[in-house]
């Protein structure tokens, strides 16, 4: 385990394994998983989801990941390896596919992780989809139907990717474990979380209605 990355992300889109995968990489790696959107801002994120300000939403979202950050770097701080489903590149890839116009950069010392892109054929990841029970929210549609943008938001993000297609959730968190991170940053460092330090530049929004998907 001394080799280990302290700090792991996973990302990718709905259905590729990141809510089940997180818990179990947490165990394998015995660490913390903190959630990246505190319990503080449970209620209010379900008001803010309610609404159809995609600015307002990303900046909700931006403000609860840099509440999660402080814990992350206290945990860090101490030697206890951390796991999130998600950080800040989900947050602006998904609202950048959205159409969101905000200019971002990020303070250069946010603890950066080491993040592995689960990834899963369309038709595969469909299916599960189709078999989840949770709530599919107005976003849920929105981001489902901007996949391809999302995707192509990620790119700018440093990352492992990591094809869920066809194997079982035991045999992601081996195939995460296996997955050679020699020179990712174990850390919190001065380098920005993704490729350069202006990680959501402007991008001009869709016409009015849309963005109804």
């Amino acid at each position: 385990m001394s080799d280990a990355p302290l700090f792991e992300s996973l990302e990718g889109l709905r259905g590729t394994g990141k809510s089940t995968i997180a818990p179990m990489l947490a165990a394998a790696r015995e660490a913390v998983l903190v959630p990246t959107v505190p319990l503080i801002y449970q209620p209010l994120r379900r008001e803010v989801d309610l609404r159809g300000n995609a600015e307002a939403r990303m900046c909700f979202y931006l403000s609860a990941l840099f509440t999660a950050a402080d814990e992350i770097r206290r945990y860090l701080s101490s030697g206890t390896p951390v796991v999130v489903e998600s950080y800040f590149a989900r947050c602006l890839a998904t609202h950048r596919a959205l159409g969101v116009r905000l200019g971002v950069s990020l303070p250069p010392d946010l603890p950066q992780p080491v993040t592995y892109q689960l990834t899963c054929g369309e038709d595969e990841r469909r299916r599960r989809l189709t078999e989840r029970t949770k709530p599919v929210s107005r976003w849920d549609t929105l981001v489902e139907d901007s996949g391809d943008r999302v995707t192509d938001a990620y790119a700018q993000f440093p990352m492992h990717r990591v094809d869920t297609t066809r194997l079982d959730p035991d045999e992601v968190v081996q195939a995460i474990l296996a997955t050679d991170t020699q020179g990712a940053h174990h850390r919190a460092n001065a380098e920005p979380v993704g490729a350069h330090p202006h990680l959501l530049s402007p991008v001009p929004r869709r016409a009015e209605g849309a963005c109804h998907s």
